[in-house]
């Protein structure tokens, strides 16, 4: 995977990849069963639909034709044309039904364990890989692509073998019948099948471009809506407008030259196929004033020749559809093979388990000792963070990390939470370089409430228990009550069962801060990571936010990202970060008795804050 976005272009491949396919297919193997009898089903439908033509040809040579010639009314044989339509509805409706149903289960089934597969790692992969890597490019591939690759696995099989069962069937008994008219038909489909190809490419190209702009115009929607105050402000509709009206015209043209495509493609087909009619008319024609064949033979030609028609389109179809279904196999494999770049070594799994299967017993107590020994970090795409970085914290201290943006501060706690790993150095926890231990040990004891913190869809009572699944109602109230949100939720419509809406937007930025303490509080961490938690919120729920703080903070080792300074002053330990290295430390008392950089700080701050208050 490239350290870059991930970009829907990287994967444009058209080209066939049997490695690629071979990883995809083995998600069929446990669907082995119902693919096979999907098969069997189409392959016995494929023979009733030659076999139908041939209870018409029954009527026209052995009840229409002798009854025309004797001028006689003999209707001896109409129930055993009554009865072979019977049969070949029933043994038809049958199979039909049998293959929907099994198509149904393998592509659903199929869709299921690719999305579950994928689910699955993008449970193991660790915090870097989201943080380069767009929601959106995840979002398509389990949904547009896993849906993509079970239908044509599906659905398109089905299709496929269909057409070609039909096709050999149809070759074989036109031989038997008649070779000569055979070859007149199996002359024009060779000629099918080109045109078929060519157009099924191009009309689904044309479609894939729709698409593209399609989404574009959607995030268009989207920017156009959210932004709408900023549109506004910066008087920017007329602006907004040409950009939208250029994407909706480019989609207009890509459109009209779709369906251009769709109306070329099915004369040329009718076209083509009346070419093989016109010569079987003619030939065949002949044969029977010969006496060569009968009339109900050449029906039956005629009729093979329009059969020909839907499996050679299917066939091109699924080759059209097989050629898009290799970007979303080369996506989905991306994904799934994607390697986490933190990783617990195998003996550490041993001891401790998976995050899908803790051994959750041999979790050692944490105490909450931090120390970096000499510690040097770069992101991937970036300059140099941390060089021989050091730091010692003792369990239960508070460490509060300022200094301005880049210095370093969201990377420090990145790494004391394992989201990232140190280039070079340890990041030691009670005395032990934490890879030494397991990533679920260390995340199971640590806490992280961030400046806009994220409530799942439900209720205020279901995210609050999210910090531990076991706690009782009684125990989630207790929370809520220790960092002080109770108040406020019980004045809401339903109390704790009100609903939060999406990503909790129907509480208020301080609201969802203090459900978000209420639910580390309940997880009860030994290590607490508050990463800029007051920056977000009115100066009354600040100090709302405080008290729940200082609650919060007691026997914990916590690490404070603070904008605000006035918020960090009772921190046991204040550093002042540049450029990745600490350029002062000590409490706050300490550092405005230097006058140094954190003196500066503050004191600038405060004026801020002082003159903002005197305008209101």
């Amino acid at each position: 995977m490239s350290d870059y976005l991930q970009d829907e272009e990287n994967f444009t491949s058209q080209k066939f990849d049997w490695l690629v396919w071979k990883k995809i297919l083995a998600f069929m193997k446990p669907l082995k069963k119902y693919a096979i009898m999907g098969l069997l089903a189409v392959i016995v439908l494929a023979v009733t639909d030659v076999i139908y033509p041939y209870i018409s040809a029954f009527a026209i040579d052995d009840i229409i034709t002798p009854n025309i010639e004797n001028g006689t009314q003999d209707l001896s044989k109409l129930p055993i044309l009554i009865t072979y339509f019977i049969i070949f509805m029933i043994v038809q409706a049958a199979m039909v039904y049998l293959f929907i149903l099994f198509a149904g289960k393998v592509q659903n089934e199929l869709a299921f364990s690719i999305r579950e597969k994928a689910f699955n790692h993008l449970q193991e992969l660790p915090f870097s890989y989201y943080d380069r890597t767009r929601v959106g490019w995840i979002m398509a591939r389990m949904t547009s692509d896993s849906r993509n690759l079970s239908e044509v696995l599906s659905w398109g099989l089905i299709d496929l073998v269909w057409g070609l069962f039909l096709m050999i069937f149809l070759t074989i008994f036109m031989f038997i019948i008649k070779w000569q008219l055979a070859l007149v038909i199996l002359a024009v489909v060779p000629l099918l099948m080109g045109v078929a190809i060519f157009f099924r490419k191009y009309i689904l190209k044309a479609y894939r471009s729709i698409r593209k702009v399609n989404s574009k115009i959607t995030g268009a929607f989207n920017e156009d809506i959210t932004g709408a105050v900023t549109t506004k402000t910066l008087v920017l509709e007329e602006q907004n407008y040409q950009e939208f009206d250029k994407l909706t015209r480019d989609m207009r043209q890509q459109s009209i030259r779709a369906h251009l495509l769709q109306g070329v493609f099915f004369p040329t087909m009718l076209f083509i196929i009346f070419i093989g009619m016109a010569m079987v008319y003619n030939i065949g024609g002949n044969m029977v004033l010969n006496g060569a064949i009968s009339v109900g033979t050449l029906y039956l030609f005629t009729n093979y020749v329009w059969q020909f028609f839907d499996p050679v389109n299917n066939i091109a179809n699924f080759y059209a559809r097989f050629q898009q279904a290799q970007a979303s196999a080369e996506r989905i494999v991306s994904l799934i093979e994607t390697v986490p770049d933190i990783v617990d070594k195998d003996e550490v799994i041993a001891k401790y388990g998976t995050i899908f299967d803790y051994k959750t017993e041999n979790f050692e107590p944490l105490i909450g000792d931090v120390e970096f020994k000499n510690v040097s970090f770069k992101y991937n795409v970036g300059e140099q963070v941390l060089s021989d970085f050091n730091l010692k914290v003792k369990a239960g201290q508070s460490v509060a990390l300022v200094g301005h943006t880049g210095a370093g501060k969201t990377t420090i706690v990145n790494l004391i939470s394992r989201f990232y790993e140190p280039t070079s150095g340890e990041i030691l926890i009670d005395g032990i370089d934490y890879r030494e231990r397991s990533i679920g040990w260390l995340h199971s004891n640590l806490g992280y409430v961030l400046q806009t913190p994220h409530l799942f869809s439900g209720s205020v009572m279901e995210n609050i228990r999210y910090g531990n699944l076991k706690a009782t109602d009684e125990e989630v109230i207790e929370a809520a009550k220790a960092v002080e949100a109770h108040g406020f939720i019980v004045k809401f419509e339903n109390g704790y069962d009100t609903e939060c809406g999406e990503g909790g937007s129907r509480l208020s930025v301080g609201q969802k801060q203090l459900v978000s303490f209420a639910r580390a509080i309940l997880a009860d961490p030994k290590i607490l990571i508050l990463d800029e938690a007051t920056s977000s919120v009115d100066t009354e729920t600040e100090q709302l936010i405080q008290n729940a703080i200082h609650k919060l903070l007691k026997g914990r080792t916590s690490f404070i990202v603070a904008h605000r300074l006035s918020t960090i002053v009772h921190s046991d330990l204040i550093l002042v970060l540049d450029d990745g290295k600490i350029i002062e430390s000590g409490s706050h008392r300490e550092l405005i008795k230097k006058e140094g950089a954190y003196y500066k700080l503050y004191t600038n701050q405060y004026s801020e804050e002082m003159l903002e208050l005197s305008k209101r």
